[in-house]
């Protein structure tokens, strides 16, 4: 299996340092981390899409409040469809997506992508059906996924991984962890590679000082946005506390999140 770790979108919001850490300006920094997996049987895959053509041509689909709260940059450039393209490879040939939850900045390029199957909590799915208050309705973007019909949904059941409850999707070596907290559904996307294990943790956390020491750190901007997001504060902290302990406990474990760029350089220069 070959790993690409590619930035499918980029936020700015105001506060630099604040919100990412490292900023020396105004605005500050945010990824969208999502993931192309070749792989010899199933085919291509990707772990999240980040934003789509359709968000970049009209953003005026995503909510005003988002568009302005995180400065959102509406580059084609990168789209995952645009960066397979760069790559070679053709986004017809996308087999699979595994989303960790349905949140605008997630879920924007499944249109791209039209052949196929995308794997996500059952909870998740059920959650958007009928949105409801003002939050669900500027976070949850139905435009999205308006007309996809080929959804593989899953409940919490499986096996253990690493102390955490697992669930094996159809695509070889790659799990789905349900960490439910963000959002009604979300959940991890581990990856088995030829040299361990990969855990996509989603937006469990948002930090990196909050996972791989004793101590939680977090900067304030990405605290507040943090408590701001989640449907279920306590069982978010819960799972973010496991998740830093595990990756005290498995330091061999490669865990990232979605939005920390300074995660993302890790892996950027060359592929996993």
């Amino acid at each position: 299996m070959k790993i690409h770790h590619l930035d499918c979108g980029c936020m700015c919001p105001f506060g630099g340092a604040l919100f990412d850490g490292f900023s020396a300006g105004l605005r500050a920094h945010l990824c969208c981390h999502c993931l192309l997996l070749e792989t010899e049987r199933d085919g291509l895959v990707l772990v999240d899409t980040g934003f789509g053509e359709q968000d970049v041509r009209d953003p005026s689909r995503l909510s005003r409040m988002f568009r302005l709260l995180n400065n959102i940059q509406f580059d084609p450039a990168l789209t995952a469809v645009a960066q397979l393209r760069k790559l070679g490879l053709a986004p017809a040939d996308v087999r699979h997506i595994l989303l960790t939850h349905l949140d605008f900045d997630h879920a924007g390029g499944l249109a791209d992508f039209p052949n196929a199957t995308i794997h996500l909590m059952q909870d998740e799915h059920g959650a958007v059906q009928h949105l409801k208050g003002f939050l669900p309705r500027r976070r949850f973007v139905p435009a999205q996924w308006r007309g996809i019909d080929r959804w593989q949904l899953y409940r919490e059941e499986g096996d253990e991984w690493f102390g955490f409850q697992s669930i094996r999707s159809v695509v070889d070596d790659v799990l789905l962890i349900p960490l439910r907290g963000h959002t009604a559904g979300h959940a991890g996307i581990a990856i088995r590679s030829e040299s361990g294990w990969l855990l996509h943790a989603g937006d469990a956390y948002f930090f990196r000082h909050e996972i791989g020491q004793t101590t939680r750190q977090c900067t304030p901007g990405l605290r507040l946005y943090q408590r701001l997001m989640d449907t279920d504060h306590d069982r978010r902290r819960l799972n973010q506390h496991r998740l830093r302990t595990l990756s005290l406990e498995q330091p061999q474990l490669e865990i990232f999140c979605s939005h920390d760029a300074r995660e993302l350089a890790r892996y950027s220069a060359t592929d996993a």
